[in-house]
């Protein structure tokens, strides 16, 4: 099952909003309205909840420098995977992350 935020705040009210462990993984895209992936991701993982730094977040961006992978993971991000998404880059993380 997925969800989506329209933006980077949403993203944070729905995991404050759902139960701890409701959430599998994030597909954190980095350049959002309102609030930036960086932010949000720094937001969940602040959060006084026993999944908040155990829940995979992977940064999903255009961005693909060396320094964009670091300023993902310096967030709290897992992982970085770059756009254009392709299908393999999905199921590898998804098997990475979940197993």
């Amino acid at each position: 099952q997925v969800e989506t935020a329209c933006n980077g705040r949403e993203a944070v009210q729905m995991v404050a909003e759902h139960p701890e462990g409701y959430y599998d993984l994030v597909f954190m895209d980095i350049q959002m309205p309102v609030m930036d992936g960086y932010e949000a991701t720094r937001h969940i993982r602040r959060m006084d909840r026993s999944d908040a730094h155990t829940i995979p977040i992977l940064a999903v961006s255009a961005n693909t420098l060396a320094s964009d992978v670091k300023n993902a993971i310096d967030a709290g991000m897992n992982d970085h995977i770059p756009k254009p998404v392709d299908y393999e880059s999905v199921e590898k993380a998804l098997r990475q992350y979940l197993g």
